[in-house]
């Protein structure tokens, strides 16, 4: 598993103004300036985001299996503590004096037994989680394209393939995790986090094309390269809606 620094920038205004705003305000009171551990961390999309809903003070530590990205991480936040490390080894996760864990655009990547792992071990630090922008399988397009539905389900068959941590939930990831947390005693909330395009965001759609065609392609649609043509042709009026869900999910000592 890895993305790219210009992927994670050009997608993160669309994330920012996707983001659930209530989920958003709450994860940023849970953390209340303690220490965050923010699981696959990019560049620091996610302490961004805390920054711009009024969070102040957090003890950042960035978790991510990329120097790159790590490096990139730092010099835009130099008081965060920066962790090189296997984000596949739930139980190697240094989680002693964490208040919350966050992440985005990871639950979807991630397997049913990661998954649980997780949970149990959030339950037994007693440790909050935020985990936004994971995708849930919906994508519509306008002007709409014959082969729209057939990209789709088999984009959404790739995202259930193995990306590091075994079979990937993929669109099931972010109701399978609030199942998991609430099984584990944790209060959970989910809320849509759908990315709306327009033509605005052509460098995104060219990009989010791109890999949804090269997914599609990869477990054998023969027209999927055609797909990425014609949308391409329409992107001076093309718009795009990608669903998300944003997750917080509050440990027993933390509720009220």
């Amino acid at each position: 598993m890895g993305f790219d620094a210009h992927w994670l920038d050009l997608r993160e205004p669309a994330d920012l103004r996707a983001r659930d705003a209530s989920l958003l305000t709450r994860a940023v009171e849970l953390a209340g300036g303690g220490a965050v551990l923010d699981l696959g961390c990019g560049t620091g999309a996610t302490a961004r985001a805390f920054a711009a809903a009024g969070a102040a003070g957090c003890d950042w530590r960035f978790l991510d299996n990329d120097p790159a990205l790590l490096s990139h991480a730092g010099a835009r936040h130099p008081q965060a503590a920066l962790l090189c490390g296997d984000l596949a080894e739930v139980g190697g996760l240094p989680l002693k004096g964490v208040r919350m864990v966050a992440a985005s655009a990871l639950l979807d990547l991630v397997s049913e037994a990661w998954l649980a792992r997780l949970a149990e071990r959030l339950a037994r630090h007693g440790t909050g989680f935020y985990a936004a922008l994971s995708y849930d399988g919906v994508m519509r397009w306008q002007p709409e394209d014959p082969r729209d539905a057939r990209i789709r389900a088999r984009f959404n068959t790739h995202q259930r393939g193995d990306k590091g941590f075994g079979p990937a939930l993929g669109p099931e990831a972010a109701p399978r995790a609030a199942a998991m947390l609430r099984a584990q005693g944790f209060e959970v909330q989910l809320a849509p986090s759908p990315w709306r395009l327009g033509p605005q965001e052509t460098q995104l759609q060219t990009a989010l094309l791109d890999g949804i065609a090269g997914a599609a392609q990869e477990i054998g649609c023969a027209d999927a390269a055609g797909w990425r043509m014609a949308r391409h042709d329409m992107l001076a009026q093309g718009r795009a809606e990608i669903g998300h869900l944003d997750l917080l999910a509050l440990p027993p000592a933390a509720r009220g």
